[in-house]
């Protein structure tokens, strides 16, 4: 994207952030070829606007990513599994875990644990659920 598109991009978020209303009620009818759905709050409007216009100067969204988003929505999106050599970040009382995963199970301060439930509970003190605590479920 070129200088004078990112310009381009600004002028217009600065055009939308200073509308009224019944401008972005024009702007929403001419980029989505409907009304927008009733009791929306006018800065809701204008982040749905920016949004839109960030996308097609951008390109937009992809459809695979497209169809996730919809998958995660409607519930239907399984978790994604935590691959060995990834990391898991949790802050929990004021201070931050890192979980390694491997092949052989999780690594967290230099000890293998077999499950995240296992780590979950030494850090909590409390059942969990480990995919949950860590936010891979």
């Amino acid at each position: 994207m070129s200088a004078g598109e990112i310009d381009q991009v600004s002028i217009l978020i600065a055009k939308i952030e200073a509308s009224d209303r019944e401008a972005c009620l024009d702007r929403w009818r001419a980029a989505f070829g409907r009304p927008p759905p009733k009791h929306l709050s006018l800065p809701f409007l204008k982040r749905v606007l920016i949004w839109e216009a960030q996308n097609k100067a951008l390109g937009g969204v992809s459809a695979k990513t497209m169809r996730r988003l919809k998958q995660i929505a409607a519930g239907k999106a399984a978790p994604a599994a935590a691959k060995p050599g990834s990391f898991l970040v949790r802050e929990w009382n004021g201070r931050t875990y890192q979980v390694e995963v491997t092949d052989g199970g999780y690594v967290m301060d230099g000890k293998t644990w077999r499950s995240l439930s296992a780590i979950a509970r030494h850090i909590t003190g409390a059942h969990w659920s480990g995919p949950r605590f860590f936010g891979v479920q």
